[in-house]
């Protein structure tokens, strides 16, 4: 029969491993482990500190994305990883974003320098789900992307790979652009024609 330091382990493990390895203080406290535990197993090697309140588990290889899980915890589970950061995870236009930009819901009051926040709701069919994180779907990726302060010229490149990439099609995109902001539906627009002309 299983100690409860082993269920306790299994618990925590089993958190950890829907986000990549990462768990927060707070994670590990719901599980039973208190603060003073928490500092024993950071202190032992057993848990490697990644930040305040952040771990990982040692063995947990690194990935690419592991920041945008890192400031999924951050936000408490409520960002989105939207906008440019977007535009790179789905390999649309050359944007290479120095912050991680995250879309919050509206009341979110935490603040990051090496995060940019965008104040909006995403809906569920406007979000993929990755292990630990969550990042706007293409469509919607490109629609925040045309709202936002971004050259014409890089919305045309993200319209264009996406279209050549088969992640949408310019149906979607002109049906999306008649909900979007004025700004978002001219910029879409222009995209698209420029696209066309470019065929």
């Amino acid at each position: 029969m299983p100690s409860p330091r082993q269920d306790l382990r299994r618990a925590l493990h089993a958190v950890a491993f829907q986000q990549a390895g990462y768990f927060t203080a707070a994670q590990a406290l719901d599980v039973g482990y208190s603060y003073q535990a928490q500092k024993y197993h950071a202190d032992a090697g057993n848990w490697v500190r990644v930040d305040r309140a952040l771990f990982r588990l040692p063995e947990w290889p690194a990935d690419p994305d592991d920041v945008y899980v890192r400031c999924t915890l951050w936000s408490d589970g409520k960002g989105v990883v939207s906008h440019d950061s977007a535009l790179a995870v789905h390999g649309l236009s050359d944007v290479d974003p120095v912050k991680v930009h995250l879309t919050v819901p509206p009341g979110f009051g935490a603040v990051d320098d090496l995060v940019a926040l965008h104040v909006g709701e995403v809906a569920e069919d406007e979000r993929e789900v990755r292990r630990g994180w969550a990042v706007t779907t293409p469509l919607r990726t490109l629609v925040d992307a045309a709202a936002s302060d971004l050259s014409q010229e890089q919305v045309d490149r993200a319209v264009a790979d996406a279209l050549r990439l088969g992640l949408t099609t310019r149906r979607r995109l002109l049906r999306a652009s008649v909900d979007a902001p004025d700004r978002a539906a001219l910029r879409l627009e222009r995209a698209l024609a420029r696209t066309a002309a470019d065929e």
